[in-house]
C-alpha cells in the first residue's frame, strides 16, 4: 500500500442518531480518516470513539451544545479540504456560494451537509460533495447515505455514494 493511498468515510445529518453512524462505520469497513458534515447533535465524542484514525467534525444548525467548530480546513494529501455544514452558505438555494469562497480561499475539495440529499460536482477549480444524510435522507429513493473520498497511488481522488443498509433500510424495501 502506497503512503499516499488512503479511504475517507464522509457523513452527515446523523441527527443523534449514533447507531446508524456505528453502522455505517461497520458496513464500510477500515478507514484512514472519518469526517462529519455536520448535525451530529449528541455523541461527537461517542463517535470519535467508534473509530481509530483522524475525525473532522463539524457544528450543523442543530448543533446547540456540542462544542464543534463551524468550518474545518485541513489537508489531504494535496488536497486543501474545508469542511462546513453549508446552512449559513444557503446550500439549499444551490453551491455557488460554497464555490465562490472555495475559490477565494484556495480550496481543492469543499464537503458539506444540511441539504441530506448526496451531490458530487467536479470541475478543474473546487470539488463539491454533500455525503446525503445517514439518518434521515431527502432525496427521491430515500436511500441513507454516505461518501466514500478514496486517494490512489498517484494522489488523485476518487469519489462515491454508498447506500447505508440499516436495519429499518432492509424493512422499508
Amino acid at each position: 500500500m502506497s503512503e499516499n493511498k488512503m479511504r475517507i468515510l464522509v457523513i452527515s445529518d446523523s441527527h443523534g442518531r449514533n447507531d446508524d453512524v456505528a453502522g455505517v462505520i461497520e458496513q464500510v469497513g477500515p478507514i484512514d480518516m472519518l469526517i462529519h458534515c455536520g448535525d451530529v447533535e449528541r455523541g461527537d465524542d461517542y463517535i470519535r470513539s467508534l473509530v481509530d484514525c483522524p475525525v473532522h467534525m463539524v457544528s450543523g444548525n442543530n448543533d446547540y451544545n456540542l462544542d464543534l467548530p463551524a468550518q474545518d480546513i485541513f489537508n489531504i494529501g494535496d488536497y486543501k479540504v474545508l469542511v462546513v455544514h453549508g446552512h449559513t452558505f444557503y446550500v439549499y438555494r444551490g453551491v455557488e456560494r460554497l464555490k465562490q469562497y472555495a475559490l477565494q480561499n484556495n480550496i481543492d475539495i469543499v464537503m458539506f451537509g444540511h441539504t441530506h440529499k448526496p451531490y458530487i460536482e467536479i470541475d478543474e477549480d473546487v470539488t463539491i460533495l454533500n455525503p446525503g444524510s445517514v439518518s434521515y435522507p431527502r432525496q427521491p429513493d430515500h436511500m441513507p447515505t454516505f461518501l466514500i473520498m478514496e486517494i490512489d497511488d498517484e494522489g488523485e481522488a476518487h469519489y462515491g455514494h454508498g447506500y447505508y443498509k440499516s436495519k429499518f433500510t432492509e424493512l422499508k424495501i
